[in-house]
């Protein structure tokens, strides 16, 4: 063939095999086959590893960009090189590729560089530590929440003081949080102090484990429908995260007895505990996180199977117990409530709410004020099974009670309040009473008692047998009133107010009449005329009857007052106007929502009310147009305005 071709020599013409000495340079082109003989002059040796793509007869050399072609391992070690701050975030904006890579990175794994470039970047302030001391919170939502915004979060936060809070709302449908995103926060974030997943099916036991492994300052976890994590994954964060002192689980269902036993064993600085609805948890699981748990104050228990048993154990072993809220525990009876409160245990309790709980009973929570002396707040409700008798024995024992709140508790009667009231130990200082059926408005003689002087807040909401009979009563009994709420109560009218108002020595500052459909100008005009140099907020809300000489007087004696509501009301632009006139009056706070009379005409009014106002309500005013609400807008910029 060379003799045909007249071609001399025989370097340059390569029969079969390779074109080079050293196979490694052979593999730059596709595979021809044995047989192939391939002419190529002398060049030199390519120093990138890029593939030739054929096109007929020519070779396209196409080359990528030499960074790019390195496998992952050459670039984590680049990246694990960086300075963090700005380098770090300027290189996870290239790909996701490197985002991900950059978010692979422990804080152990970070190679400091110590020369003069380095310490000149750190006098820069460019350079500062991995993870920071947690400033900062990140909050994720829905379809924001993805593994790609949290390895972004991951890497960005750790030079800007480091996460400290983190809380993902849902999860998105397709590329939803899992473990990997986790396990990039875990990398990158060992400051983290409080984690929240809410609703995130997607995240199971391994991307719990990453934070348990990762992130040791862990102080808060709330968990709240999260199927897939089970007593595995609590195990991991009771022996990593030592710290925890405070835990939610809510509709977890894997979690159970064993993740609880974990936490008392592990995290002795555990202050607070809530567990709603984990089936998986029953007296067990109660029982070891109590008799582990020395400093728990904080305990809250709803919709679970536990039996009296818990709440003996609660009874025994709370001696640091200053909250507890038992909330829809059916398995519980009187012995559960009558054992706790005769173990000894609750002497700290300062606040008990009990909820939906069928042993709540006379002897029980008579039981329970004897057995917690310091109590202080009592919240009962739908206790079905509670009598007066009952509420009156545990006003007696709980010597220390200043707060209670009773709400459908439809067994207590006027004489179940009343009594509270005569043998409240002179410390009591709130009661509400909110939707309780069971009140009826009968006029009663009252024995020669002293009257509760120590009682500062009224509150009867929604309760549609209270009438003017039981309001003059407690009238007499409160002298010393300062808040005053009835709301919702159509029997009670100015009769019945009046003494009240007049009764009242210490001076009324907060008073709520919304839904009194019967009150008229005449108990405002008391009200203001006796205690406007106190009153600071005042409701009216669907008082129909007030009318534009209410808010004469009130701008006439009420320099205090800073929270006005007079919505549905019958008040006209004469009303508003005779607010602008007041000398003194200063409102921070009106709500107009409703009042058809008030209209256009009152613009240069608001307009000078609107001087010291941070908020204002004219929604439904339907005599004012969209344009003098956008002029209101403008002149008002201070005030947020609805409409």
């Amino acid at each position: 063939m060379s003799k045909v071709l007249g071609f001399s020599g025989g370097d340059d013409f390569c029969p079969g095999g390779s074109l080079y000495a050293n196979p490694k340079e052979a593999s730059f082109f596709l595979p021809l086959g044995p047989q192939v003989d391939v002419y190529f002059p002398p060049r030199k040796r390519s120093r990138v590893n890029a593939p030739f793509v054929f096109d007929g007869e020519w070779f396209e050399q196409k080359q990528k960009t030499s960074i790019e072609s390195l496998p992952d391992e050459c670039l984590f070690e680049i990246f694990r090189r960086l300075p963090a701050g700005e380098d770090r975030s300027a290189c996870a904006c290239v790909s996701k590729r490197w985002l991900m890579l950059l978010s692979s990175i422990c804080k152990d794994e970070i190679c400091v560089i110590k020369n003069s470039s380095a310490e000149n970047i750190k006098k820069d302030g460019d350079d500062v530590e991995f993870g920071g001391e947690g400033y900062l919170s990140r909050s994720l939502e829905g379809k924001k929440a993805t593994d790609v915004r949290l390895a972004a979060i991951a890497v960005g936060t750790a030079s800007r003081g480091g996460l400290g809070k983190l809380s993902i709302r849902g999860t998105n449908m397709c590329r939803g949080v899992t473990s990997v995103g986790l396990k990039a926060v875990s990398h990158g974030c060992p400051s983290l102090k409080s984690l929240s997943l809410w609703n995130v099916s997607t995240v199971g036991d391994e991307g719990l484990m990453e934070i348990a492994n990762g992130c040791h300052q862990l102080e808060k976890l709330d968990l709240c429908k999260c199927p897939a994590i089970t007593d595995k994954a609590l195990v991991a964060i009771a022996k990593n995260c030592q710290n925890l002192t405070e835990l939610s689980l809510e509709s977890c269902p894997n979690v159970g007895n064993e993740g609880l036993r974990a936490i008392g064993k592990f995290c002795p600085d555990l202050r607070s505990i809530t567990i709603k609805d984990c089936t998986g948890v029953s007296d067990q699981g109660i029982a070891g996180l109590f008799s582990t748990s020395l400093v728990l104050t904080k305990v809250k228990l709803q919709a679970l199977s536990v039996s009296d048993l818990s709440l003996a154990v609660i009874g025994h072993y709370g001696k640091s117990v200053t909250d507890l809220v038992l909330n829809c525990l059916p398995n519980v009876s009187e012995k559960g409530f009558w054992v706790m409160g005769n173990g000894s245990g609750l002497q700290k309790l300062k606040s008990l709410t009990v909820a939906s709980c069928r042993g709540v009973t006379d002897i029980g929570l008579e039981a329970v004020g004897k057995g917690c002396p310091n109590l202080k707040i009592a919240h009962l409700h739908k206790c079905a099974f509670l009598s007066d008798n009952g509420l009156i024995s545990f006003a007696k024992a709980a010597s220390s009670l200043q707060t209670l709140r009773l709400e459908e508790c439809h067994r207590i009667t006027q004489f179940g309040l009343f009594g509270v009231l005569f043998n409240c130990g002179g410390k009591l200082k709130a009661i509400s009473v909110v939707r309780c059926y069971g009140i009826k408005d009968l006029s009663l003689v009252l024995p020669t008692v002293s009257p509760c002087e120590s009682l500062r807040s009224l509150t009867i909401s929604n309760c549609p047998g209270f009438g003017n009979a039981s309001l003059s009563v407690l009238g007499k009994l409160c002298p010393k009133l300062q808040h005053v709420e009835l709301s919702g109560l159509d029997g009670v009218t100015d009769a019945g107010l009046l003494p009240v108002l007049e009764s009242s020595e210490a001076g009324l500052v907060k008073v709520n009449l919304s839904g009194c459909t019967n009150v008229t100008d005449k108990v405002v005009s008391s009200l203001a005329n006796l205690h406007g140099w106190t009153l600071e907020n005042l409701n009216l809300d669907g008082c129909k009857n007030i009318s534009d000489a209410s808010l004469m007087a009130i701008a006439e004696n009420c320099a205090l007052l800073c929270d006005l509501d007079v919505s549905k009301c019958s008040i006209t632009d004469a009303g508003i106007a005779a607010l602008a006139h007041a000398q003194q009056i200063n409102l921070q706070i009106l709500s107009l929502s409703g009042c058809a009379l008030v209209s256009d005409r009152s613009l240069p009014a608001l307009r000078k009310v609107g001087r010291t106002l941070l908020g204002l309500n004219i929604q439904h005013c339907n005599a004012i147009n969209s344009s003098t609400v956008d002029m209101l807008v403008e002149l008002l910029w201070r005030c947020d305005i609805l409409s």
